[in-house]
């Protein structure tokens, strides 16, 4: 299951800089993350319609050593598996959701489902 979300790879300006950046939810949403020091995957912004763009670079908990490489791989790999990279990414929302305006995500219902 995949909520809908479907992400896909994108390229931001360079203006917005990112390791990895995707889009979701037919471009309504857009979310950056980078690599850290260890080499662990970070959140850095997530922009919604409506709402703008929040950044959370420096205060993100990153994804934990497994997440981070299975997100690698699959980025690497064109995104074969919707399925994961939701779980991944809405966990790494869900860790980090302190930081991140709780309206906008509730509205795209990106901390719903039952496979975080």
């Amino acid at each position: 299951m995949n909520d809908g979300l479907e992400f896909f790879i994108t390229i931001m300006p360079d203006t917005r800089p990112a390791d990895y950046c995707l889009g979701c939810l037919d471009g309504s949403v857009f979310i950056d993350f980078d690599n850290d020091e260890v080499g662990r995957i970070s959140l850095k912004r997530i922009s919604f319609d409506g709402y703008g763009c929040c950044d959370v670079k420096g205060q993100a908990i990153p994804m934990n050593e497994a997440d981070s490489q299975a997100f690698k791989e699959i980025i690497k790999a064109r995104i074969p598996d919707q399925s994961r990279l939701t779980t991944i990414v809405k966990r790494t929302l869900l860790n980090n959701r302190k930081f991140i305006w709780e309206d906008a995500l509730n509205k795209y219902g990106l901390l719903q489902g039952d496979n975080l």
